[in-house]
């Protein structure tokens, strides 16, 4: 596992892979709800509904299931969408700017050419956080092994496309 970027801001919790994969494959993977179902939570969990409207302003609802059955609903707004380079997305909105109970993060994926590597990506995932105590709960969550897990799930898609 490559995990070699540093946070750029206070409360950040980052990963990056080098992906054998062209950023529009990846981009597709993150937008495109038949695929998020089939990559985006790391067993035992799974996904098992996905809406996305990928635009700035548009609106995204995941539904993610434990093991146990309990389903955990992840609504939010896209801020930021330029296909297959990046993709800003928060839950401090559920939909329009209608605003959540409580924000936790903000994610900023970005999707790079690496340098005279044709059909390989730089994929760096940033989750930013509103302060400190969200920043640990993620970690403590998993953030790392979990991200990292549906990263592998992510790329391992990608390449079948």
């Amino acid at each position: 596992m490559t995990n070699d970027a540093k946070p750029e801001v206070e409360h950040e919790l980052v990963i990056t892979r080098l992906i054998d994969a062209p950023r529009d494959k990846l981009f597709r993977c993150w937008t495109e709800p038949e695929l998020i179902v089939k990559w985006f939570t790391p067993p035992p969990w799974k996904t098992i509904h996905a809406e996305s409207d990928v635009r700035s302003g548009g609106s995204s609802y995941i539904v993610m299931q434990g093991p146990d059955g309990t389903e955990m609903p992840n609504r939010g707004v896209y801020l930021e969408v330029v296909k297959n380079e990046k993709i800003v997305f928060t839950d401090a909105y559920t939909s329009a700017w209608v605003p959540s109970g409580k924000p936790f993060f903000t994610g900023v994926l970005t999707f790079e050419d690496e340098g005279g590597q044709p059909g390989k990506t730089r994929y760096t995932a940033r989750a930013r956080h509103w302060n400190a105590e969200d920043a640990k709960a993620h970690e403590a969550m998993g953030f790392h092994q979990g991200w990292g897990i549906a990263t592998d799930q992510l790329a391992a898609l990608a390449a079948t496309l």
